[in-house]
């Protein structure tokens, strides 16, 4: 929509017409924008206490624009205030709310002052970024500790393992289960990480090149929960790399998730049958009665490559972006909140589903020692006992399994496996054979550091807990510090209006 007279737009001193309706359509904002309301309100009021701070506004001035923004700040909480379309993003909304005549009037006008929508909007990103983060581990807290639970449950819990989707050597489920808890521990320092280079401010920055006026940037930056600044004015405004290493870390989790929701699938199969999800985590079918999908676990499939392409997209926006802010950057929000939220809903059913799985143990046990998984321990024992080069034993057992396999046999077969030893020149009595190729037993001589073996498990399923206490504790430090920094904040905006 155009009219005569020049622009409305708060940005508008320059333009003889406003934006036409297409051009507005295809700008704003105002969705994604919609997640950093109390971002924008917060990063408003430390801005404009600094600026009162550092004698570049009245102190009447800041009564009038705090008096506002604590009122809009209630229209939000109380869900009465919306973002205008026509207002473009929600900075546009905010101050425009400051400047209505009826509110604040020509005092909102002054909050402007030292401050870009460029500096503005990555501040408010960071802000709304590292809630996201937060609250990611904290729920990937809880699907850690579901997964030890249910680990140290099973620690004599003997079941297959699998290399290539073939049987391989005996393992615990509590191996299992906690092989995949320690890739998330990963997952965790990695979100970490990408939270302490996100939670850095930039306002102040400005357009691109700071401002001529005397700013205590260090103060905005502690009044809105940051551990520092972005120093450099074009790189704060122009980057968004630590925007890419969250999605690039949520990526990374994801595809763990996806990981072991390959394995709820596979598991549950009727060919393996080793686990059945529980019906709340399963669908039917509208035609086959007789179905149960562990659609929960398909879904957490699904959602990893919908996470890992808002990482692709946001790489590809940023690529070939030149300096400062371009208005590309605009979409760097959508792809975010998506991946942000895509993550959040799949450990929330994946930490249910596991806790409610069950566990077929006298299936899992079956299976364990299937297929010649315990041929490896058998050439261990020649090795061991018998003083022979492991390869030469790995051919022996080698030639046993394949005889064995012709004649549709197993290791279970005690006293055919004794016949063949003998007949490669290695006595050994069918009893001896039982005891080397029971998987139970198999698992229980296996000693070095990190294996399944039970008491190897028992003691990376403490460590593991005792990492996770940790790194909640790091957690819940970090959501102190930014309630301490909103309450500071909060303080001393009632401080200045009590001087009313």
């Amino acid at each position: 929509m155009t009219e005569k007279g020049g622009s409305r737009k708060l940005w508008g001193g320059r333009f003889g017409r406003d934006l036409d309706e297409s051009m507005l359509a295809f700008s704003e904002s105002t969705g994604p924008d919609s997640r950093m309301i109390g971002e924008d309100i917060w990063g408003s009021e430390a801005h404009a206490l600094m600026l009162a701070e550092c004698g570049i506004i009245e102190a009447e001035h800041l009564r009038e624009i705090l008096r506002w923004l604590e009122k809009a700040r209630e229209e939000f909480e109380a869900g009465r205030l919306t973002l205008k379309r026509e207002l473009e993003d929600v900075h546009m909304n905010v101050e425009s709310y400051l400047r209505d005549p009826a509110q604040a009037g020509e005092a909102g006008g002054r909050l402007h002052t030292a401050r870009s929508r460029n500096d503005q909007v990555v501040t408010d990103f960071r802000m709304r970024l590292r809630v996201y983060l937060l609250d990611i581990r904290e729920a990937l807290a809880a699907l850690r500790e579901t997964l030890l639970e249910l680990a140290a449950e099973h620690a004599y819990t003997v079941m297959p393992g699998f290399t290539h989707t073939q049987h391989a050597q005996p393992i615990t489920a509590g191996f299992w289960l906690s092989a995949h808890a320690a890739g998330l521990a990963r997952d965790d320092k990695r979100l970490a990480a990408a939270y302490g280079r996100t939670n850095r401010c930039p306002l102040g920055a400005c357009a691109l090149a700071g401002t001529s006026f005397p700013i205590d940037r260090q103060l905005t930056a502690e009044l809105l929960g940051f551990d520092g600044v972005i120093t450099h004015a074009l790189d704060a405004v122009q980057s968004r790399d630590f925007a890419v290493e969250a999605l690039a870390a949520l990526s990374m989790m994801m595809t763990n998730l996806s990981r072991l929701a390959e394995e709820f699938v596979w598991f549950s199969t009727p060919a393996l049958g080793m686990i059945e999800v529980d019906d709340a985590f399963a669908t039917g079918s509208s035609i086959m009665p007789q179905k149960k999908n562990p659609c929960a676990a398909e879904l957490a499939r699904a959602r990893t490559a919908a996470v890992s392409a808002r990482l692709m997209e946001l790489l590809t926006l940023l690529k070939a972006l030149p300096g400062g802010y371009n208005r590309d950057l605009q979409n760097d929000k959508p792809p975010t909140w998506e991946a942000c939220e895509g993550a959040l809903a799949t450990l929330e059913v994946m930490t249910g589903m596991v806790r409610t799985v069950t566990l077929k143990t006298d299936r899992m046990a079956e299976l364990a020692g299937a297929e010649f998984a315990c041929a490896t321990e058998l050439a261990n024992y020649l090795v061991r006992e018998r003083g022979l080069p492991f390869r030469d034993c790995h051919e022996l057992v080698g030639s046993l399994v394949a005889a064995l396999a012709s004649e549709g046999k197993t290791l279970d077969e005690h006293e055919r496996v004794a016949e063949l030893l003998a007949e490669a020149g290695q006595e050994i009595s069918a009893e001896e054979v039982a005891e080397i190729v029971e998987p139970g037993a198999c698992v229980r001589r296996q000693q070095s550091l990190g294996s399944t073996n039970a008491d190897q498990v028992a003691e990376m399923i403490a460590d593991l807990r005792a990492a996770l206490a940790t790194d909640r504790d790091a957690t819940q430090e970090a959501h102190a510090q930014l309630q301490a920094a909103r309450e500071e904040t909060a303080r001393r905006v009632a401080q200045a209006l009590g001087g009313r």
